[in-house]
């Protein structure tokens, strides 16, 4: 499963604090299926929650979230906390982009096509 390897996966050098993480190996818990209803979502967040809060690398968790514009938990966070805290993701899952990579300027919503 690809979940599997990339959870298996050592990093150096700027994510050489991964190591030290609570959630290492629980991938699937800090990351939405594909489908997931909102009450699962509370749910699931709340587990990934407590587990950061008891992390000793949360800040750098949540700092490299905050600047690669991650997607997921990360740092005690969800996408939709940090967008509230001014960090942004490229393109909020399920939904069309209005603020995209360049010059951080909104773009015009689409034209209607029902005429």
């Amino acid at each position: 499963m690809a979940a599997e390897t990339v959870s298996n996966l050592i990093f150096t050098g700027p994510l050489a604090w991964t190591v030290d993480a609570a959630c290492v190996g629980q991938t699937d818990l800090f990351f939405a299926p594909a489908g997931e209803r909102p009450e699962t979502r509370i749910l699931r967040e709340a587990r990934s929650r407590a587990i950061c809060r008891n992390c000793e690398v949360v800040a750098p968790c949540r700092d490299w979230a905050r600047s690669m514009r991650e997607y997921g938990f990360w740092g005690g966070e969800s996408e939709e906390e940090r967008a509230a805290a001014g960090y942004r993701v490229d393109m909020p899952v399920g939904r069309v982009a209005r603020y995209p990579k360049g010059d951080g300027q909104p773009v015009k919503p689409r034209e209607s096509r029902v005429a």
